[in-house]
């Protein structure tokens, strides 16, 4: 006996309210700024000083900020009098500090790391504890919303995770739902019948025994993006779930994790939301490869350092969690924020703000880095990086107009102020070297002066301070280095450099990385002062979502992108010969870095260049030279899907493509009204005029009608309508042609073309 498919079950509706954000806090009174905050429901047990820690980081990196102030302005050749150097050592202190929380936040990770590795506070109880069967009232649900994905990535990763939770034997407290906001009819069609293909083959193979079910829902009203998304399904069934796990398009989870997460949840009942530390994996190009080496050597570290002074305040990364239903829908509904600039509106970086308004309400937010089996993907390539932290950084912005909420804990507006400094330090960085280059010209080649007072007897030398500076250079390069260092260090210290290859392939991946970093460091520098300028000025934003495949990038496109950037490191350079004597060698890697911002860009997205350095054992991840059983499944299920792609074409001409299409499509009675007369004059315009005469909006509708379709399919079967539907990319025998996207997550995978089944064999 097979469990049946059903695309949606049946609604269990339950409101989810967004309340009006306070506002300006001068437009409010700042009594109300520091609100008291709600109470846990359920006091965690934890003694450890909170306070005193994060006290003390705040103290380390004021005294460090002060510090290297103090030399920047013994350094400066007027000791910061002039107003010039006002501004630089403004500038400088602000960054100095910054890089410092970077720091001390690294050196809390390795002390941790090194200390208590897998101990913390979440895991500590839960592991001397024997596994017991789920509770069967712990009911879940996982949802992954998607918008124009890559479909292959998409349901490889998603069947992966779902036959793991499936071997756990825990898959019947489970329910999983694809929450399409897709607005391209051959994507949609191809997502319909991927999970059509997915929903039948879980009913063959599990029947009733675990009764996991995987539903699809189509949005046609795509309102606030993915936090819409989320909140419209909860609204609808939320209900029926005590959990909530939400997945990204490119996730990839084990059952055991995702057991592993439904039990600490029931362990800790104050917690609001679990944080997971998705491991980087999936693209070979060599951009890719270097995220994903740097993600994997030294992201646990700065992991472990935050959860050390963050603890039950953590940040929520929007994916691969899990949360609590019924807090989570009280609390969590967002309301746009009031006015009409560019950080007004729906809110776009919903997770940071959804985890302070789950802790303002009682509940705790956790990152549980030591629970394994959690994956997701980066951008291929630096456009892609970049296109995706344009996007970021309009929403941290955005978010900085809630820091001054009542009833925020602090650690969230400090998370909100971070979020905002991720990217203003950018301009701050480009302000601090065009203002250090203009004083450097100033100072360069005048002649120094040695009386100072008429009638002085003896002359004073000028002297600089080269110890001062170079202890403060040498200083500067500790903040930014010793996080990579004591990462490398505790890889090495606790066994784990096997995991990347051995410890020499280890270094010179390092080694590899750090240039990459350095070259791109002002690349990205000069990027995300644009991308703060036009959120700040409110340039078009255009939402969309970032390529999943190795998409590589084009000489065209990397001059259109980088072009500017290479004339301003021309004009920056030609400025400096022309205005000083002297050359200021410590501004080299940033004017190289932007002169080789095109070749690197171009090179960065190229698959052989990351399969060379592969083949060499450079740039190793764990995954790599061990690869889980899940990610292996990921791509298999991946190539498959690619290879029965189906596109808009193919379900309105082809029967068995139809078929799977439409059982996507909720059971309802055909279109009446107006509604029935406009998709009939749809229909009879597609007849008529061909495929070329239907619009996006039209496809969509089409797809949603499987009455429609059937009239359309019987109509060209019988040669009743436009020649197109059956001529357009046809083959020799007259069969379509629909092509296959390549594979994710790392198979390797060409892209191939596969007949389509055809109604007219």
């Amino acid at each position: 006996m097979t469990a049946p498919i059903c695309p949606q079950p049946p609604m269990t509706r339950r409101p989810m309210t967004a309340e009006p954000w306070a506002g300006a806090p001068l437009q409010r009174g700042l009594a109300t700024l520091f609100g008291r905050r709600s109470e846990p429901r359920i006091r965690f047990d934890d003694r450890r000083p909170l306070k005193l820690r994060r006290l003390a980081l705040l103290v380390l990196v004021l005294i460090g900020a002060y510090v290297g102030t103090r030399a920047m302005a013994e350094v400066l050749p007027e000791r910061g009098a002039a107003l010039a150097e006002m501004g630089l050592l403004v500038l400088f202190g602000v960054l100095f500090a910054w890089i410092s929380a970077g720091f001390w936040t690294a050196a809390m990770g390795a002390w941790v790391l090194m200390r208590s590795p897998g101990r913390g506070p979440l895991m500590r109880g839960l592991a001397s504890e024997p596994v017991r069967p789920l509770d069967p009232g712990a009911r879940t649900a996982i949802v992954m919303p998607i918008c124009n994905e890559h479909v292959p990535t998409v349901f490889g990763g998603l069947e992966a995770t779902i036959r793991s939770l499936v071997a756990t034997g825990e898959s019947a407290h489970f329910d999983v739902y694809v929450l399409s906001d897709t607005n391209d009819a051959d994507i949609r069609a191809a997502e319909q019948g991927a999970w059509a293909d997915l929903a039948a083959s879980l009913a063959v193979d599990t029947g009733d025994s675990h009764a996991l079910r995987v539903h699809y829902r189509w949005r046609q009203q795509r309102t606030k993006r993915k936090a819409g998304n989320v909140a419209d399904f909860c609204r609808r069934w939320g209900g029926a779930y005590r959990y909530l796990v939400v997945l990204d398009a490119d996730s990839v989870m084990t059952g055991e994790c995702l057991t592993t997460l439904v039990r600490v949840m029931e362990a800790h009942p104050d917690a609001g939301i679990v944080q997971t530390a998705p491991k980087a994996v999936g693209h070979e190009t060599f951009h890719a490869r270097v995220q994903q080496f740097c993600a994997h050597a030294y992201g646990p570290l700065f992991t472990a350092g935050m959860r050390f002074w963050q603890l039950g305040e953590s940040h929520y990364w929007g994916h691969n969690a899990i949360l609590r239903m019924a807090p989570f829908m009280a609390c969590c509904a967002l309301a746009p924020l009031r006015g009409t600039g560019s950080l007004s509106g729906e809110i776009l970086s919903h997770d940071f703000v959804e985890a302070a308004l789950m802790r303002r309400a009682g509940w705790k937010v956790w990152v549980a880095d030591e629970i394994e089996g959690s994956y997701e993907q980066v951008p291929p390539n630096l456009l892609a990086e970049l296109q995706r932290d344009r996007r970021w950084c309009q929403g941290n912005l955005q978010n900085s107009r809630l820091m001054f909420e009542p009833g925020l804990h602090t650690v969230h507006r400090t998370a909100f102020l971070t979020g905002v400094l991720a990217y203003a330090s950018s301009p701050l960085w480009l302000a601090f070297l065009m203002l250090s280059t203009l004083l450097f010209a100033q100072h360069a080649g005048n002649e120094p002066t040695y009386f100072f007072e008429p009638y002085q007897l003896f002359p004073i030398w000028p002297t600089a301070n080269l110890k001062l500076m170079l202890t403060l250079f040498g200083l500067t390069g500790v903040l930014l280095l010793a996080p990579k260092a004591m990462s490398l260090l505790a890889i090495i210290l606790r066994g784990r450099a096997r995991r990347f290859g051995g410890v020499a392939r280890l270094l010179a991946s390092a080694f590899i990385e750090f240039l990459h970093s350095l070259l791109l460091a002002p690349v990205r520098m000069v990027f995300h002062t644009q991308f703060v300028l036009a959120a700040l000025t409110g340039w078009r934003l255009d939402w969309k979502s970032p390529p999943r495949d190795d998409a590589s990038t084009s000489w065209r496109e990397a001059w259109s992108r980088h072009g500017a950037h290479t004339v301003l490191a021309v004009i920056w350079i030609a400025a400096i010969v022309f205005s000083s004597d002297a050359f200021p060698w410590w501004l080299s890697p940033i004017l190289a870095g932007l002169l080789a911002a095109i070749p690197l860009s171009v090179w960065g997205s190229r698959v052989a260049a990351g399969r060379a350095l592969r083949r060499r054992g450079l740039l190793l991840t764990p995954e790599e030279v061990r690869l889980p059983a899940v990610l292996a499944e990921a791509a298999a299920v991946a190539s498959a899907v690619a290879q029965r792609r189906v596109s808009f074409r193919d379900a309105v001409v082809s029967v068995p493509v139809q078929a799977r299409v439409g059982s996507a499509l909720p059971s309802r009675a055909p279109s009446a009204g107006e509604k029935g007369a406009a998709m009939t004059a749809c229909v009879e315009r597609a007849l008529v005029d061909g495929p070329a005469a239907i619009d996006a909006s039209s496809r969509l509708r089409l797809l949603s009608d499987a009455a429609a379709l059937a009239r359309l399919q019987s109509e060209i079967a019988a040669h009743r309508a436009h020649p197109d539907w059956w001529l357009e990319s046809a083959g020799p025998a007259g069969v379509s042609v629909a092509a296959a996207a390549t594979a994710g997550f790392g198979s390797g995978a060409s892209v191939s073309a596969v007949p389509s089944t055809s109604p007219l064999l």
